[in-house]
């Protein structure tokens, strides 16, 4: 390897922040830290199995255009940063597969999803497609079309889902920046059980355009990374309206990274108990505990309708995404993975009052959370109910109950997605911890500014961390 390589490789195992001052600077080239990423992955993805696709000569080709262009470079915040997306986010020239088999018959796309358009236009440089649950239903990403990923702190267990891949990619080292969505809790679980920071901003404030859709009622886009600043520098160069999809949100964009330092002085923090206490195991109420104590947090709070809005959320994911996949059910049932289809089968099945009375609970729920946030700035809770479970394992026993795994690692984060509330979830590691459990820092409609801020704060007091794993 040469001295040049060695170093940006070692540049790889930091953040994004720092790998974008060394491209800008000129102290490392953009080309060899693509290329020390494209080594970590062929070093690694053999054990993880993050990747189902590489776009090696298109990276290549865009990082040699930086190299050239030194004036441009230096104005761009992620300036050679590699980084990779989910396999439902469009890649040109590649079919969007979102995890199936089916879809591999599917065209290539003929353009970029938007966020990864904005991505690139920030600096940074995509270097391929990420593993994922099919159709992203699911918490596990056991795919059986791809093979599961691999959790790369523990190799026998999950990475979770459906944004497995982009959890793991990051904690793995093989990249410092990762998007997934999250419908159900598809970037928070995964994150929690990788131990990296996970963002799922508000509904409607990252364009969806030319991703593959799960639930289009709950779906989010956002960002995985190993601090909150690059989750900020993502974050930021992503923001903007786009008529493209529907269910974007018309407002300003609000720059976060400059209010990233502002610390927590006068922020009203609450811990929520009840459900949230209740189906989170030990070590999942112990990390929760100890981010309070960090953010001096005292009063625990019982959310309203918690049950309901998580009953709610089930019933029109199943009917919304069944719904999307009848025509390949009705022709191609078989080539749906067993779990995945028959729930679209159930989903299929659902009568329609049922649907919209679990609209109709939604929007109280959603009303009844509102007049917490009249109180409260910031609420905390586990972002799983236990650690990363074993690669197989179908039960886990949380209050008393023995439960699904691959349904019920959303337990905590499905009352939250479903009235698009923003949150980072933060990773923090018990004292002799082999594995990491994540806290939702969670925040009121459009205040992304105060999740990330909070968990900035996190990860200077030294309460969260993401390291790379050791492979």
């Amino acid at each position: 390897m040469s001295a040049a390589l060695d170093s940006a490789a070692e540049l790889l195992l930091g953040d994004a922040a720092g790998m974008a001052a060394a491209v800008q600077s000129g102290r490392c080239s953009a080309t060899a830290l693509i290329e020390a990423s494209l080594a970590r992955v062929a070093a690694t993805d053999g054990r993880v199995n993050a990747f189902t696709a590489l776009v090696q000569d298109r990276a290549l080709a865009r990082a040699w255009a930086l190299d050239h262009r030194t004036a441009d470079r230096q104005k761009l915040p992620l300036a050679g940063v590699p980084f990779a997306v989910k396999n439902l986010y469009d890649i040109q020239g590649l079919p969007t597969l979102a995890g199936s088999k089916i879809e591999r018959d599917a065209a290539p796309a003929e353009q970029d999803a938007l966020l990864v358009e904005r991505l690139e236009a920030a600096g940074a440089v995509l270097v391929g497609a990420l593993n994922m649950d099919e159709y992203a239903y699911g918490f596990t990403t056991e795919n059986s079309h791809e093979g599961p990923v691999h959790n790369p702190h523990d190799l026998a267990r999950i990475a979770g889902g459906s944004s497995g891949g982009s959890a793991a990619a990051v904690a793995a080292g093989q990249v410092p920046l990762t998007l997934g969505s999250d419908t159900n809790g598809s970037i928070r679980v995964p994150a929690s059980l990788c131990g990296v920071f996970g963002l799922k901003p508000t509904f409607g404030r990252l364009p969806r355009t030319r991703s593959y859709p799960f639930v289009s009622s709950l779906d989010h886009l956002g960002p995985f990374a190993r601090s909150a600043r690059d989750l900020a520098l993502a974050y930021d160069a992503m923001q903007g309206f786009d008529a493209g999809d529907p269910g974007c949100a018309r407002r300003a964009t609000q720059a976060v990274m400059p209010l990233l330092d502002g610390g927590i002085e006068g922020l009203r923090i609450g811990v929520l108990g009840g459900w949230f206490h209740e189906q989170a195991d030990a070590e999942a109420r112990t990390a929760v505990a100890r981010v309070a104590q960090a953010l001096h947090a005292g009063h625990t709070i019982d959310l309203p309708l918690v049950e309901a809005g998580r009953a709610a959320a089930f019933l029109i994911t199943n009917s919304e995404g069944a719904a999307l996949h009848l025509p390949d059910l009705r022709i191609r049932a078989h080539d749906f993975e067993p779990l995945s289809r028959d729930r679209f089968l159930a989903g299929a099945l659902i009568p329609a009052a049922w649907v919209a009375r679990a609209q109709r609970v939604r929007q109280k729920y959603a009303q009844a959370v509102a007049e917490v946030f009249d109180r409260y700035d910031i609420l905390l809770a586990p972002s799983t109910p236990c650690a990363a479970t074993g690669i197989g394992q179908e039960t886990f026993d949380i209050a008393g109950r023995t439960l699904p795994v691959r349904p019920n690692m959303g337990l905590l984060t499905q009352p939250i997605s479903c009235i698009g509330l923003p949150v980072c979830a933060v990773p923090v590691w018990g004292e002799h911890a082999a594995l990491p459990v994540g806290v939702q820092v969670i925040g009121a409609p459009w205040r992304e500014d105060l999740v990330l801020r909070v968990a900035a704060y996190l990860e200077r007091s030294g309460t969260v961390r993401a390291p790379v794993a050791r492979l």
